[in-house]
């Protein structure tokens, strides 16, 4: 449809930045700001009793202008020049679910901009200082360079997530620093014990049992690995490219004294030599970084690493939409400054490619609320500890981080991203699956 908003008669050129802003974006939002928008010379414009949205600098408009949408505004919000704060009832996710709200119900995705409108806000952006050239990209975002899921830059996307610091990360995630879904028997169950629950899950549906061998793809900090080792004895080998994560799994081995029976390798997954070796072969959300073209590959790593008749588990988030619709990393924000590369589907063209890869399938566990309550638990402990953060990280990446974790728990809870337990068994010799199911 096309939308031709009716001119103020106000004087634009009289007017203060907010009121001159809400006119300009009629045509782009289908109608009056839904949001009580303050400007950076302290003009207000917008309903009372809605979220607040500050501009604090024209540059947060010249951001929206080279980047419309998700990508602008997150880039602002990241710099401080845009703000949303707690006011009035409203934080940030009560703000963005209403914004979510709004879109759907005027049907946004579906607007056309006249030439009219489109000039209008290019007039008013260039009264405002906000025409230019592009401000710098935040320092957050990240910078990947390289064949696209070559060696190097794989390590390089990693290393950007995962090499913030070790500490980092243990102020958001609980002592055993399971960075995947929990399982939440309960809302009220804590976040370390949906974390062990989930552990308990993966080891009893690999059939693990003392002595057996497993295999860890992706081993983040070693939440699986050391689980399986303490409390289902398995020999476990684990695998990262991420060198933080390798040194303080190593720390964990030696305090356990587990050294004989956990080793990790600083390797990537398709550098596993082992073949028809593993009883057991466990991957928690790792395959969604291997990209759409390499992800035969790594179902191939899998199938080849365990044995006939052994038992393969994939942890992996979904994204709707044929391929994962038009982003699959998760959108402009999630891809450039969190996953780069990152590549998500829906949980049926994953089990196809699982299968096309010589696994045969044989549960399929959906997760996706559990990831909202698992998300939930993140937010409180990274807002308890917002000041350690921010000594560690800085204000732009701690300001990154609120939105990813916010953003995420509400792709979870409204279905745009789901995660999935995928358990398969290698063919070629019996498995050892009951027939009935206690999981």
């Amino acid at each position: 449809m096309t939308q031709t908003a009716p001119r103020s008669t106000a004087t634009l050129s009289t007017a203060g930045v907010a009121d001159r802003l809400a006119e300009a974006v009629r045509p782009f939002i289908g109608g009056d700001l839904p949001v009580r928008l303050e400007a950076w010379d302290g003009s207000v414009a917008g309903p009372q009793g809605a979220p607040v949205v500050v501009l604090r600098s024209p540059d947060a408009l010249r951001r929206l202008l080279w980047h419309p949408g998700e990508l602008g505004a997150a880039q602002a919000y990241v710099t401080g020049e845009l703000d949303v704060p707690e006011q009035d009832g409203w934080d940030l996710e009560s703000a963005l679910s209403h914004a979510f709200a709004v879109g759907a119900e005027r049907g946004l995705s579906g607007v056309r901009l006249s030439p009219r409108a489109l000039v209008d806000a290019i007039r008013t952006a260039s009264g405002l200082g906000a025409l230019g050239r592009p401000p710098a990209a935040p320092a957050s975002q990240a910078r990947i360079k390289g064949r696209l899921h070559s060696l190097a830059r794989d390590r390089s996307s990693i290393s950007h997530h995962y090499d913030l610091s070790n500490e980092f990360y243990s102020l958001i995630l609980e002592p055993q620093m399971a960075y995947s879904c929990g399982y939440h028997a309960t809302p009220e169950t804590s976040l370390e014990d949906a974390q062990r629950a989930k552990l308990d899950l993966v080891c009893t549906k690999l059939g693990l049992e003392a002595s057996m061998k497993m295999l860890d793809v992706g081993c983040g900090w070693g939440s699986l690995s050391l689980h399986a080792a303490e409390h289902f004895g398995a020999q476990v080998t684990g695998v990262t490219i991420a060198a933080e994560q390798k040194k303080f799994i190593d720390a964990r081995i030696a305090e356990r004294g587990l050294e004989d029976r956990v080793e990790i390798r600083l390797q990537d997954y398709r550098e596993v030599p082992e073949r028809d070796h593993f009883d057991a072969v466990g991957s928690l959300e790792m395959g969604e970084h291997v990209g759409a073209t390499n992800y035969p590959t790594y179902v191939e790593v899998l199938r080849r690493a365990a044995r006939p008749g052994g038992r393969v588990l994939v942890q992996q988030m979904s994204r709707q939409g044929a391929g994962g619709g038009k982003h699959p990393g998760g959108g402009p924000f999630i891809e450039s400054f969190i996953a780069p590369d990152m590549t998500m589907r829906p949980v049926g063209e994953t089990v196809d490619l699982i299968e096309a890869g010589g696994l045969e399938v044989r549960d399929v566990h959906a997760m996706r609320e559990h990831y909202v309550l698992t998300v939930a638990g993140w937010i409180e402990r990274f807002e308890a500890n917002l000041p350690r953060l921010t000594e560690l990280v800085g204000e732009e990446v701690v300001r990154v981080w609120r939105l990813y974790l916010v953003g995420g728990a509400l792709a979870f809870r409204d279905g745009r991203m789901g995660v999935d337990q995928i358990l398969s068994v290698r063919p070629g010799a019996p498995h050892t699956l009951p027939a009935v199911r206690t999981w």
